[in-house]
């Protein structure tokens, strides 16, 4: 029944993202996190645009998600360890500063940020 309710581009999505991680290893997790970070941080400004507040706060939400799962996975032993904490870190303040005060630009470059380190990530596997 609650599939009925549910947006059909949402329900894919959701379906899609559940096979990727039954298949994933931990590298493919971190890629898939930092794709769902620049996918809902976009979503978000473009729901922004549109006034689609409803969508907005979706994409903010995932995306603060998607860093807590980072967090989560990081490797404190690393030796980038630090620096990625502070990355997540300052990108979850800065979309959590959005919830009240949006501000797209800020938002661009989180989203840049994170696009970069993600095709960094699979240019090194």
């Amino acid at each position: 029944m609650l599939m009925l309710r549910q947006n059909p581009h949402d329900a894919y999505r959701k379906v899609q993202v559940n096979a990727r991680i039954l298949g994933s290893d931990n590298k493919d997790l971190v890629a898939l996190c930092f794709e769902q970070v620049v996918s809902e941080l976009g979503r978000a400004i473009r729901a922004n645009e549109g006034g689609d507040a409803t969508n907005r706060s979706e994409g903010l939400t995932r995306a603060i998600a998607a860093i807590t799962a980072l967090e989560m996975g990081l490797d404190r032993s690393n030796p980038v360890a630090g620096a990625l904490e502070q990355l997540y870190g300052a990108a979850r303040e800065t979309i959590l500063n959005c919830v009240m005060a949006f501000d797209a630009e800020a938002l661009a470059e989180v989203r840049s940020d994170f696009a970069e380190i993600g095709a960094a990530l699979s240019t090194a596997s």
